[in-house]
């Protein structure tokens, strides 16, 4: 031990940052000088901090500042004593890659998030709806208290040049009249919205489920959670918890949600919140203005979910997106709703066709050939797409537009073709031509959200 005290500052710095937390800690109790060596050196607990709570000025659980970062740490170990270490810090870790993300694409949002919830609000909503909330889900909520948002379904300020904001954080999708966009319930709301919705959902007067988000342009799109066993589950077309339900994370994924001591524990909420910060984090999932609105779309943007082709100048990008509350599970050959996004643009070069250049190039016709599994079920043809003739210019924005179509499977595909005309098709420059839309999948996803 002698030896060890007669080391350098330097050394024992870096002798030190090679430990855990806890072991640092151990090490201060050997002797005052190690003790003092562990408080003065606040470079080491700056890096704790950073490490494990994303840490770059020392502040507590609630954003206040602090002395140094060694009382920072101290701070956070103390304000979530009652939880593994290591579930705190994959949580605080889950949040701040979303708000990230949101910091730099979509900052809107930012000021719905509610501040973390105390344990007596958590305990509260447990003595309320006669429930145990899982752990991971506790300590998630003790981060962010879910979104508080206008009753507007519409949440922002729009102008003539400006779209309105959807503001719900996981997002939607929308095809023809059907939109969704899914939020985050606070606490209070997962009480009212659970108690007023019991009867209806089938839920009974002591509900091992809750309900958690939903869409805030239509309730037609709703999120329950298992307290009982951690799973997450979304309403089908009937919207009962009665009727039939699907399971928003794997299975095989979920661990036992009340064992204080696991280090691994993991349920749904944890596991689909921090899926959808990956997705965010990859690009396949991103902000879209469609008309005028600006939400965030779960339409795929990246391969393989999202297909491209480029046929004479025209690129055609296309995925889909399963409609759970439009999925009938009991039904024979509708089973499963999918909604699709085709997006189209014209190259910078324009419309190059048998070695002639045009300026533009309008849609005539359209082609889908539609697979369950390998199956070819629906093979349709007709003019136009929803109504429209879109016309493609060089430089300007895609033109997208959705549908939808439903599938006996969980599994299939979508492929096809459009029918162009160089030029317009009131001024033809040149005879039509076909530009590929690659096959894209239809397929029941491992996480629905």
């Amino acid at each position: 031990m002698m030896g060890l005290e007669s080391v350098g500052g330097l050394a024992i710095h870096i002798i030190l940052s090679k430990l855990m937390p806890e072991d640092v800690a151990a090490t201060a109790c050997i002797s005052r000088r190690f003790r003092d060596w562990v408080s003065d050196d606040d470079s080491l607990w700056s890096k704790f901090c950073a490490d494990e709570l994303g840490l770059s000025s020392p502040q507590d659980p609630w954003g206040n500042p602090t002395p140094s970062f060694r009382v920072s740490y101290q701070t956070w170990r103390e304000a979530f004593n009652m939880y593994p270490w290591t579930l705190v810090i994959r949580a605080k870790r889950c949040w701040s890659r979303i708000r990230s993300w949101m910091e730099i694409n979509f900052p809107e949002v930012l000021p719905t998030l509610r501040k973390g919830a105390s344990e007596d609000q958590i305990n509260y909503l447990e003595e309320c709806l006669k429930v145990k909330l899982p752990l991971p889900t506790r300590v998630l909520y003790r981060f962010c208290d879910g979104q508080e948002l206008s009753d507007d379904e519409f949440t922002g300020s729009s102008t003539e040049n400006e779209p309105m904001n959807l503001l719900g954080l996981i997002g939607g999708y929308s095809f023809y009249n059907h939109l969704v966009n899914v939020s985050l319930f606070s606490l209070s709301q997962v009480i009212v919205e659970t108690k007023n919705n019991m009867r209806y959902l089938g839920l009974g007067t002591r509900p091992k489920y809750i309900l958690v988000a939903a869409s805030i342009t239509a309730y037609g799109k709703i999120f329950y959670l298992n307290c009982s066993t951690g799973q997450l589950h979304v309403g089908t077309w009937d919207r009962s918890i009665g009727g039939e339900t699907l399971p928003c994370v794997p299975e095989s994924l979920l661990c036992s949600v009340h064992d204080t001591k696991g280090s691994q524990q993991q349920d749904a909420m944890l596991l689909w919140l921090e899926e959808y910060g990956r997705r965010l984090e990859n690009g396949i999932v991103k902000v879209r203005t469609e008309e005028c609105t600006r939400s965030i779309s779960h339409f795929p943007e990246e391969p393989p979910l999202c297909s491209t082709a480029m046929t004479n100048g025209v690129k055609v990008r296309a995925s889909a997106v399963l409609v759970p509350e439009c999925c009938n599970l009991e039904h024979d050959s509708e089973k499963y709703m999918f909604a699709y996004s085709i997006r189209m643009s014209l190259s910078p070069e324009g419309c190059i066709l048998n070695g002639m250049k045009f300026s533009s190039c309008q849609l005539y016709r359209r082609r889908w050939i539609i697979r369950a599994n390998d199956a070819i079920v629906d093979d349709i043809s007709g003019e136009a797409v929803i109504g429209k003739f879109p016309l493609l210019r060089p430089g300007e924005e895609e033109f997208v537009y959705e549908s939808c179509t439903p599938l006996s499977s969980s599994s299939g595909s979508i492929e096809g073709s459009f029918t162009f005309v160089p030029g317009r098709l009131a001024e033809p420059k040149g005879s039509p031509f076909e530009v590929e839309v690659a096959r894209f999948p239809l397929q029941l996803p491992d996480y629905v959200f």
